[in-house]
Parts: C-alpha cells; sequence; structure tokens
C-alpha cells in the first residue's frame, strides 16, 4: 500500500466532510435566525445532498476514461468556500444556492479520491479504504465543534472565515498531486488488468447499493435529528448538541478503522453482516431510552457499529465493478449515500407530526431489510466464480 497517496486522499476527504457534518450543526442557529420548519431545516442538508447526487456519479464516469488529480484540490475548495459563504446574506435561498455549490464541490472529490486509493491500496483494499474513510469521518466529527465554535464566537455571517483553510488545502493537495504520475498510469493499468480477468457484476452491485441507501438514510437521519433531539427533548444547549453529535460520529473513526481490518481478514460480506445486525438492538434502545447520559453513552456503539460497515460496502461496489471503479465509487459515495440527504425532509415532516422521537424509531426499524439484503449478496467463492 502507497501510504502517501491514501494519506494525501485521507487529508483531503477530512476537509471535504468537515462540511458535511458543519450543515447539520448550523441548523440550530438557521431555525432561530430564519425561523425555519423542522422540514425546511432539512431542506438545507438536502441541497447539499442533491447536488452530489446528480453530479457524482458524472465524476466517476469521467475518471475511469481520463483521471483528473486536479479534482481532488478543486472539490476541497469549492466544498469548503460554499459552506463558508451560505451564510453572508440574510436569505435562506442563497443559503441553499451556496451549501449546492458545496454539493458540487463534494462531488467532484469522492470518486477521484476513492479511485486514488483503489489503484494505490495493494491487497489491503478495505484497510486502506477504512484510512480514506476516517478522513471523512473524523471531518464530520469535528464539522459540528468547528461550526458552533465559529458562529459562537463570531455570530452565523462569521463562518465566512472558514473559507481561508480551505483554500489553503486546495493549494497543499494541487501541488502535492500535480505531477506525481500516480494517476493516470495506475488508473489504465488497473483497468486493463480488471478487463482481462474478471467481468462486471451489475446485480449484486445494485444490492450493495441498496444497503448503502439504507446506511445513507440512518446515517444522515440521525446526523439532522440528533441536534435537534438533544436541544427539544433533552433540553440540552446547542453546544451540548453538536458535541452529543462528535461524539457519535468520532466513535465513528475507530469503527470505520475496525471494520476496514475486520473486512480484510475475515470478509466484507461478514462484517457487513454482522454490522448491521448488531445496530438493531442499539437504535431500537436509543429510542427507549429517557436520560441524556445513558443517550450519549449509547452513542458511542451506534457510531462504532453503524460505520464499521463504510469501507467494505465501498470495496465490495468497486469489486463487483472491477472495469468501472471510478463509477462504482461515485455510485457508492455519492447517489447511494445522498440519498439519505435527500429523504432527510421526509424525516422531517415525520418529526413535524409525530415528534422526532418518532422519526428516530423509524431509523431503527429501516436497519433489518439492511440484514436481509445482506443475506442477499454472493459469498466470495461465488462472486469470484461468476466474475471470472
Amino acid at each position: 500500500m502507497r501510504n502517501r497517496f491514501v494519506w494525501l486522499a485521507a487529508l483531503g476527504h477530512l476537509f471535504t466532510d468537515l462540511n458535511q457534518g458543519a450543515v447539520p450543526a448550523l441548523l440550530p442557529f438557521f431555525i432561530a435566525e430564519y425561523h425555519l420548519s423542522y422540514a425546511s431545516a432539512a431542506g438545507l442538508v438536502a441541497a447539499l445532498s442533491i447536488a452530489s447526487t446528480v453530479i457524482q456519479p458524472l465524476f466517476g464516469f469521467y475518471a475511469d476514461r481520463l483521471s483528473k488529480p486536479w479534482l481532488i484540490p478543486a472539490g476541497v475548495g469549492m466544498a469548503g468556500c460554499g459552506v463558508a459563504f451560505c451564510t453572508l446574506l440574510p436569505d435562506y435561498w442563497f443559503a441553499v444556492s451556496m451549501i449546492v455549490l458545496s454539493g458540487i464541490g463534494i462531488a467532484a472529490f469522492h470518486p477521484e479520491g476513492a479511485r486514488l486509493v483503489h489503484n494505490h491500496a495493494g491487497e489491503k483494499k478495505a484497510t486502506a479504504m477504512s484510512v480514506f474513510a476516517v478522513g471523512g469521518q473524523m471531518g464530520i466529527a469535528l464539522g459540528p465543534i468547528m461550526a458552533t465554535v465559529v458562529v459562537s464566537a463570531w455570530g452565523l455571517r462569521g463562518t465566512a472565515l472558514l473559507a481561508i483553510p480551505f483554500v489553503l488545502m486546495a493549494a497543499f493537495l494541487a501541488f502535492q498531486l500535480t505531477g506525481t504520475g500516480g494517476g493516470p498510469g495506475a488508473a489504465k493499468t488497473a483497468a486493463a488488468q480488471a478487463g482481462g480477468k474478471a467481468k462486471d457484476l451489475w446485480v449484486p452491485f445494485a444490492i450493495v447499493t441498496g444497503v448503502v441507501i439504507i446506511r445513507s438514510i440512518i446515517f444522515y437521519g440521525l446526523n439532522t435529528f440528533i441536534p435537534l433531539y438533544w436541544i427539544n427533548i433533552y433540553q440540552q444547549s446547542a453546544t451540548a448538541a453538536a458535541t452529543a453529535l462528535s461524539i457519535m460520529f468520532g466513535a465513528g473513526v475507530a469503527g470505520t478503522l475496525w471494520g476496514g481490518r475486520l473486512a480484510d481478514k475475515y470478509g466484507h460480506r461478514k462484517t457487513v453482516l454482522v454490522g448491521y445486525a448488531a445496530l438493531i438492538p442499539l437504535l431500537v434502545l436509543f429510542v427507549q431510552v429517557k436520560d441524556v447520559l445513558v443517550a450519549t453513552a449509547l452513542l458511542v456503539p451506534i457510531g462504532i457499529v453503524l460505520l464499521s460497515t463504510y469501507s467494505p460496502l465501498v470495496v465490495m461496489g468497486q469489486r463487483f465493478l472491477p472495469n468501472r471503479v471510478g463509477l462504482a465509487s461515485g455510485i457508492t459515495l455519492g447517489v447511494a449515500i445522498s440519498i439519505g440527504g435527500i429523504v432527510a425532509p421526509l424525516l422531517g415532516h415525520v418529526a413535524d407530526g409525530q415528534g422526532l422521537p418518532a422519526a428516530l424509531t423509524v431509523l431503527a426499524f429501516l436497519t433489518v431489510p439492511a440484514v436481509l439484503l445482506t443475506l442477499m449478496l454472493p459469498r466470495p467463492q461465488a462472486a469470484r466464480k461468476e466474475g471470472s
């Protein structure tokens, strides 16, 4: 595994996904500033997701044919500046447009970043992908704290200052990746090797995509409603709400690394199956808990188990489409994951009508079809036989 490329991609992933963590943490401030409903506030999360959903597979399709390493720094800069400037004008639709711009940056970064990791991962692809994923999860975990600290110190429009570190990081990545020779050549070699030995397995890939969609709905549901749950149900402060979100996804960092290593050792399918089976009782118990300290403690295993499935699912998608690694990455990291953000406003309507606990109960029940779909995936021996 060529660690330099993996770690550069992970660093870019961290900065890119800071924005995905920051937007949900900004929702309470937007609600107070613009007097939004839960559904309208969740629409900001949906705006971020829709941009990635529409465009990211196109970037992945493009990456399979002609690698463009500059998409990595460009994506980081655009994603950061979009969120940084979304508060400059006191207008809801201006905020939506800036968040869409951030989503386009996220769409540009992920397929090219995942393709770079895949081509330099060696045999331990799930482990390398877990390092890449940890960058993103650390960004999501730190994003709420970053947003809350900035708004608390300089007000809602103070987020514009965040553009500075994102532009600097984009420049650093551009310098490190320009002229490396590690992108296009590696992509062509990998594609040639894959094309000569294996065929694309679209049905198993579709099943993996379905599992990723369910994980995405749970992910975005928790990401969107935990801050609001802490404020409105447990009567905690906005800072405590952001801290709760960071605890869950901070624990997910350990879960992501753990899941990648388990997948390389015991198998991707088995790791995903055990993870979703364990998630069922955890989410059911979480909805029933009335004490904020117990609920906070439960966020740790929930974060570990939920995010342990991240890298195995991405790598399975890439292996089922060996000739279209960029496209597979664009779908599993883009379309499938972003659908969770699109569903967030629907969960917002449930929360508006039935209360926040009802919205979280829906997430608990979604773990069951995730287990059933995982059981439908071919075992490794059958997949290798079918693809040969």
